[in-house]
Order: structure tokens, then sequence, then C-alpha cells
């Protein structure tokens, strides 16, 4: 019996392939102390800013080899790696050290990279303790090209086509070049979901299992290797049996993809005729192409933080008013929910940041809705701009982690003032605009009608509501067993609120990832949700549970597990 190896991670991008590895492995950017006499300072910065600019001539190269149909979100991470060849942080420190205490090249970005790093590492959030990743990505840039062009595996010329790609982590530049160069699969050691790698390989759509502890080591290079982007699993050693069971996956995956796109015409309704509405989750203007293909009968979530990334300032109402309409127009008439700016727990934006300074825990402090209404100035171009183009066809708006009804007040009353505003300029909106809320927080659920009452619709953001429930950190690796949207403590806060809003007559909508899953389709179902929001690529599938399923059944057997509330018991509260 062959015995195989097998590594456990998360599943970044869920496909599969089998291929031989590539190992590539490699320190961050490892240095020695090294001093330099007193008259080579000059000559040591001059070395440095050609370093520099050969290794700006890299990105850039990489950058103009990306292929125009992938997701602007791969070019971003390129250009967040040039910006930081400038950054004063890194590269003017650098320069000091050489400059006063006459470190060479080398030893000087190696210890400004180390105290970066330590700056990182003792953030609370994990979004920013992840850019510490980028500190590494661009001084292995530059310590490349001072080595003499001393070059990586991932940047070889090698043909690596249906190769597995192993590594302790990929920069963009390198994922790009790997996928360029044929990559069947990426395996990190490093990484979670929404790590760089993980982003890059569903934009590029290449199988990837991320987080794989110890994946260089275990793996030789060149050995058969299977990547499974459905479970999260990478094995080796495996017997022609088993290579032949997952060569068969592959094809049945694709044939499942295919079948599916034959039913991208067909009514979302349930076999007992139940009308189950199934809108995509938009990042980027470009996604609506993709929302549209997928059949999406509107867009449930826009997330409008990408206009605040990877800038010094701030976008004005006229920038804002062009991402919008670039959407609308692409979507020929389905509606767009909007959300308005939620910067915070997994996003950060330096303009941004420099003016409502740091957080001990960005989770639980300054953000979202909380962060727009303390910053008025930065809420009111983007609440102009989608009443404006609300004028262009159906638009909702829809309020990020709502936690008290004095939020919404002050929020409501704010549109109320923008709308006046509009009136007496002259420009053109609809006077009926709905206005919805997430549900991202218990607060939110449990005065969930108290809200319905209040606002034309709601949506349940169950990523931040399983991590505000169970307080997880859903972006920890140390403590993710422990997040688990399907938590009864969660499934009840859901419970909670489509009841609230059948009770009112409210829209409830669920956007998280969640709804996503096919898996948990019938028992969101059987809750009582009637509208999903998903990413483009996910609302197949879900369509097929909707159309295979009895809701009336379903709606029964849930009941048991989670009692309708009693009504009368309510009103006594």
């Amino acid at each position: 019996m062959t015995m195989s190896c097998q590594g456990q991670g998360v599943s970044a991008s869920r496909s599969i392939a089998v291929g031989p590895a590539f190992v590539i492995a490699r320190c961050p950017c490892p240095a020695t102390p090294g001093v330099i006499p007193p008259e080579a300072i000059d000559a040591e910065l001059a070395r440095l800013d050609a370093a520099l600019d050969a290794a700006r001539a890299v990105l850039r190269a990489v950058r103009e080899q990306i292929p125009a149909a992938v997701s602007v979100v791969v070019a971003e991470f390129v250009d967040t790696h040039i910006l930081m060849l400038e950054d004063a942080a890194l590269v003017d420190a650098a320069r000091e050290l050489i400059r006063l205490e006459a470190c060479s090249a080398e030893w000087a970005l190696q210890r400004q990279r180390d105290a970066l790093v330590r700056v990182f590492d003792a953030m609370d959030d994990p979004y920013l303790r992840n850019r510490r990743q980028d500190v590494d990505h661009v001084v292995r840039q530059i310590q490349t090209q001072l080595r003499a062009g001393a070059k990586s595996p991932s940047m070889g010329e090698q043909d690596l086509r249906g190769r597995i790609v192993i590594a302790e982590d990929l920069a963009p530049a390198d994922a790009i070049l790997l996928g360029q160069r044929g990559a069947g699969a990426f395996v990190t050691e490093c990484g979670g979901p929404m790590s760089h790698t993980a982003i890059l390989a569903r934009s590029l759509n290449i199988p990837a299992v991320v987080g794989v502890h110890r994946a260089t080591r275990y793996f030789r290079h060149g050995e058969t290797v299977v990547v499974d982007g459905v479970t999260g699993t990478v094995l080796a050693d495996l017997d022609t049996a088993t290579l032949a069971y997952f060569q068969g996956r592959i094809r049945a995956l694709e044939e499942r993809r295919e079948a599916l796109r034959r039913t991208v015409d067909q009514p979302s309704v349930s076999l007992d005729g139940v009308p189950v509405s199934l809108f995509a989750n938009l990042e980027l203007p470009e996604d609506a192409v993709a929302a549209r293909a997928n059949g999406a009968a509107g867009v449930g979530l826009y997330r409008t933080e990408f206009l605040y990334m990877n800038r010094g300032d701030l976008p004005d109402e006229e920038e804002h008013l062009a991402a919008y309409r670039q959407v609308i127009e692409a979507l020929d008439g389905i509606p767009l929910t909007i959300r308005t700016l939620d910067l915070g727990v997994d996003k950060q934006v330096d303009a941004v940041a420099a003016r409502s300074g740091s957080a001990c825990n960005t989770a639980l402090g300054l953000r979202a809705i909380r962060l727009c209404l303390q910053e008025p100035e930065l809420f009111r171009p983007q609440l102009r701009a989608i009443l404006r183009v609300s004028a262009l066809g159906p638009v909702r708006l829809m309020i990020p982690m709502l936690t008290t009804l004095a939020e919404l007040d002050a929020v409501l009353a704010l549109v109320a003032q923008v709308r006046r505003e509009l009136t007496a300029e002259g420009h053109p909106f609809d006077p009926d605009l709905p206005i919805g809320g997430m549900v991202e927080v218990p607060a939110a659920a449990l005065c969930a009608e108290a809200f319905a009452r209040r606002l034309d619709f709601l949506s349940i953001g169950t990523n931040d509501l399983t991590q505000y429930t169970l307080a997880v950190d859903r972006m920890d690796d140390s403590v993710s067993y422990l997040y688990d949207p399907t938590h009864p403590a969660v499934l009840r806060l859901i419970r909670m609120t489509i009841e609230a809003g059948q009770r009112t007559g409210t829209t409830v909508a669920m956007c998280g990832e969640l709804a996503a899953d096919p898996s948990y389709t019938r028992l969101l179902l059987g809750l009582g949700l009637r509208e999903f929001s998903m990413q483009p690529e996910a609302l197949l599938a879900v369509k097929e549970v909707v159309r295979q399923s009895h809701v009336a059944d379903l709606d029964a057997r849930v009941n048991v597990l989670f009692p309708r509330v009693d009504e009368g018991a309510l009103a006594n509260l």
C-alpha cells in the first residue's frame, strides 16, 4: 500500500490540478552585517539608487505583461510595490543608515526591513499585519539587484506549463509571471483566503492552496503533486489509481462548469414555485460583465473601497460618479446596491488613516459608518454621487455596520440634506432611492425589527456577524478553527433578522460568504432567506440547488431546529 504525503491549508481558488512540483525555497531577504569605509559612502548610495532603478524597471516590465482581460486588482498589486520603492520609511531610512553608520546597502535595507516588520507585527489589525509581506517582497526585489542580478527560481525562464509552484510566499510580480509561464497551480506556506496569492490566483483562474505549513520542506522538486483547491489539500506520493481519480475529478469539474453555464437563462425558482433572487457581489466596475454573464438578477453588494486604495488623496464626487455610472451602464437595467465606504478591519487607506489616527483594534474601532459620520467631508461626496447616479438607473444605497438607531438617524438626516442641495443645484436623482442597512453585529440582529421599520431593506453580512458573535478574528490562522458561520448562535441571529423582515414587510438579503456556498443554500432557504448575493462565479451553482429544492419542506424541517419567534412574547419585551 502506498503512503501519500499530505499537506492541509486553506482553499484559495476552488479548482484541482495535477502536475510536477516546482519548489521555490528561499529566505525572506537575508543579509549579513556589513560596514563600508567612509570614502565609499557616496558610491554605496549610488549603488542603492541603481538597484532601486533596476527593481522599478523589473516591476514595470511585469506590469506591462499583464493581459488586458485580467482584473485590474492584479495590476494594483504591482503598482503598490512600485510606489513602495519610493517610500521614505523604507528607502530614505536606508539611505540615512548608509550615510550615518556606513552600513552596506544590503545591511541598511535589512535593518530597516526588520524595523518595519516589528511595527507591523505589533499591530492588532490582521490586514495591517499582512502588509509585512509587501515589505519583504519589495526588499527582496532590491536585494536581488544589489547582488549582481541573482535571480530567484520564480523569475527564471523555465517553461512552467502544468507545474505546481510551491513556495514560502509569492510576490504579486512572481505570481503574475508564473501564471504567464503556464503554472498549473500555486501552493504557499503563508497566507490566507484574502492574501495576495489567493486574490491573484482567483483573478488568474489558477488552482491554489495557501497556508500549507512547511510545504517547501515536505514536497520534492519534480515529484507529481495534486492540488485540491476544493478541500484545501495538497498530496504527493500517490499511486496510479489515486492520480486517475483526481484526473477524473478535473474532467468532472469542467463538465459541471459547462453544464452550469447552460442554465444561465433558467429562472431561479424552487420545485414548489418559490422565487429566489440571486444577486452578485462586485469588487470593481469591471466585475459587472461577469455578473451579467452568470445571470445575476442585480447587484446586492457593490464595494466601493477600491476608489480609496493605493493613493495618498481622496476620490472626489466626480470620480465616484464616473465609477458608478460605468457599472450602472454595464448592468443594463438590473438594480445596483452601492455600499457606502467600509474601511477598517481588513481594509486600510493611507489618506484616511492619516486623518482618523490609529486604533488598538480596528474591528471594534472607528470603521465603516462610524468613520463616515465622524468625517462627513469624507462621506458627503460619495452620498452625492450615489444620489446623482440614481437618475441613470435602479440604484439602492446600503449602510455598513449599523449598530444604533442614532447612527441611522444621523445618516438619514445627512441624506436628506444632500437631497436638498442637489435639488437646489438642479441635479436629477431618484427621490425614492431605497436605503438599506447591513446586519453585521449582534446588536443590529437583536434590534433588526427596529431597523427594518426605518429602512427599505436589510442585508446580512455573515463574515462580520460570525466574527463578532464568536469573538474570532476571521483572518487569524491560529483561531480559524473557531470561525463557523453555522454556529447555532449565528444561525439564530440570522433567523431573527429574517423574521423581523417578514413581520415588517422588509426585504432581507444575505451578502456574506455563507450565501455563496451551495452546501448551505437549503439551510438558508429553510431559515426564510429569499435573496442571496455572492461573487458572480457562484451564482449558477447556488441556482442549481434552488431549482432542486422544495422550500416548504425545508421550512418545516428548519423550524424544528430554530422555532419561529412568538410575536406575542416579543411584543411584551
